[in-house]
């Protein structure tokens, strides 16, 4: 696994450019909320970790 859940939302923008895509479509806010953890971005958004993990790796 490229991405985990500790790594920051715009740091896995940064490095995976496609991810920005999979954070929209879990509804996860990667402009003014992604200087947090994915795991604690999907905590606030609501987000299913497991499959947003899984989807970002795809991409990434």
């Amino acid at each position: 696994m490229k991405v985990t859940k500790d790594m920051v939302v715009n740091d896995c923008i940064r490095l995976y450019p496609k991810t920005i895509g999979i954070f929209t479509q879990f509804h996860i806010d990667s402009c003014c909320g992604g200087a947090v953890s994915i795991e604690d971005a999907a905590k606030r958004d609501n987000a299913p970790l497991e499959a947003l993990l899984k989807a970002l790796n795809e991409a990434a």
